[in-house]
């Protein structure tokens, strides 16, 4: 999937505030190595943070962005990795698990990620 089928999906499937959240939540997981997607659906989510990382979120910081900027760009550094595990886990405490999963059935049923996946990206 490219940036611009998500953008695409995107303009018929607009996000709430709380789900601009979920997929930052989702972006720092996959920067920390706690995602459990599958790597094909982990590029798809980080194209869905890319496309939507310029909307308001409603309970995260917006500094998060320059955090996770940097992030992808530095893999190798121990302090960065372990701010990135920090902001992990308050963003895992601050969006409700039922309101993540609800964001990861909401992706999968309408067609943004594979319907038939089981496992959980918030745990």
């Amino acid at each position: 999937m490219s940036a611009e089928q998500v953008n695409l999906w995107l303009a018929s499937h607009p996000l709430s505030p709380i789900h601009v959240d979920c997929a930052v939540t989702v972006m720092l997981k996959i920067l920390d190595g706690k995602c459990k997607m599958r790597p094909t659906e982990k590029v798809v989510m980080a194209l869905l943070y890319d496309c939507t990382k310029h909307l308001p979120g409603l309970l995260l910081q917006a500094d998060l962005h320059a955090l996770i900027a940097t992030a992808r760009a530095q893999t190798d550094d121990e302090t960065l990795k372990n701010l990135i595990y920090e902001k992990r886990l308050l963003a895992e405490t601050t969006i409700s698990r039922p309101v993540m999963k609800g964001f990861k059935a909401m992706i999968r049923e309408q067609g943004l990620l594979d319907n038939n996946r089981e496992d959980e990206m918030d745990s």
